[in-house]
């Protein structure tokens, strides 16, 4: 910095080898970006300055209003990306309206948007930053996580799960961690996409709750003393309930452990170890068209096509490669289900195509 005279804020990145110990002779200088990184605020929150407020500072001209002796840290910061992004999927990014969003105030929370927007295929799928801080790192890991099931986003698929299980994972929370982690425990790091049952009578009993409490209180006591009732049976107080196509039975009778919040939908959102699930009173809408296991090949998502390794009228086997996707700064190679011929090719190279459109399809050879 001082060498090409560098007055400002930025972000120096070293690659350090500590396979035989962190050592001198074993870190390399790797490139400066003169900005702020999207981990900043981690900087804010155990130094106590505004790094954003110093940047307009020296852009107006003035001086770095602290000198390095005048620095110090103090505790553990800790930051977790919220994407939409579906990591049961390979984390393909997801894209949509966000009809629900309402974050926890335990943690600091950095987004630049909203519940009512949409997340579209022409930007980086990030929702919002949670940063949290504690004055040991283990204090702001479960200060973390705690934030991330108090909040709630839906219906989009995000990675919010994921982040919970990550932090909770005994070798993060010793700081045993290398780049395959993920890799080695995904297993363990993605989120079961069934709600437990302490899930399902959460969202019951927040439903039951909805549906009774209007009229005033003495209507509200009376309707929840006959809710359920049956003439000469028992009271029955479970409901069936819709989540990710799928339903589900929860008992309103009991209280379930798990958060939960109403949607602007009249849905029920129940957040279960960071993951959001939507539950409804009403089963999904069926959808036009085909599934990969029938041979027909639907985009996931938005995007442009790049590459094209098949042409119609040619056999495939299953896994071969048939065309790559190019969305939200990342690749996604599309395979053939299984063996069989290309009867219908409409990808081109460049082609920009939308969610669900049909590009291959394939036929089994009788």
């Amino acid at each position: 910095a001082k060498a090409v005279d560098y007055v400002g804020a930025g972000t120096i990145e070293f690659i350090a080898d500590a396979s035989e110990g962190l050592r001198a002779d074993r870190i390399w200088f790797m490139e400066m970006n003169t900005r702020l990184q999207v981990e900043h605020p981690v900087t804010e929150c155990i130094t106590g300055v505004d790094l954003v407020e110093w940047q307009f500072r020296v852009a107006s001209g003035e001086p770095l209003p602290l000198k390095q002796d005048e620095l110090s840290i103090n505790g553990w910061a800790m930051e977790a990306r919220l994407y939409a992004e579906d990591p049961a999927r390979g984390f393909l990014p997801a894209t949509g309206s966000l009809d629900h969003m309402w974050m926890s105030d335990k943690v600091r929370v950095d987004s630049g948007v909203e519940e009512g927007d949409a997340i579209s295929p022409f930007y980086d799928p990030m929702i919002a930053k949670l940063i949290a801080y504690g004055a040991t790192r283990d204090a702001a890991r479960i200060q973390l996580m705690d934030g991330l099931d108090d909040s709630f986003v839906g219906p989009l698929k995000t990675n919010k799960g994921f982040l919970f299980e990550c932090l909770d994972d005994s070798d993060f929370a010793t700081g045993d961690v290398d780049t395959g982690l993920i890799v080695r425990k995904d297993c363990t790091l993605i989120p079961e996409p069934k709600p437990s049952l302490a899930a399902a009578d959460s969202a019951a009993t927040r439903f039951r709750n909805d549906w009774l409490d209007w009229g005033g209180d003495s209507n509200a006591i009376l309707l929840r003393q006959l809710f359920g009732m049956r003439l000469n049976r028992a009271p029955e107080q479970k409901l069936t309930l819709w989540v990710d196509g799928y339903a589900v039975t929860g008992n309103s009778a009991v209280h379930g452990a798990c958060r939960s919040d109403m949607t602007p939908n009249r849905e029920v959102m129940v957040t279960e170890r960071g993951h959001s699930m939507t539950f409804s009173m009403y089963p999904p809408r069926q959808k036009a068209g085909a599934s990969a296991s029938s041979g027909t090949i639907l985009s996931p998502m938005p995007g442009r096509i790049i590459a094209v390794e098949v042409t119609q009228g040619q056999t495939v086997t299953k896994g071969q490669k048939l065309l790559t996707l190019e969305a939200m700064k990342m690749e996604h190679s599309l395979t053939a289900p299984f063996d069989g011929v290309v009867v219908e090719l409409n990808a081109q190279t460049g082609a920009q195509v939308q969610v669900e459109a049909l590009l291959v399809r394939i036929e089994v050879v009788a």
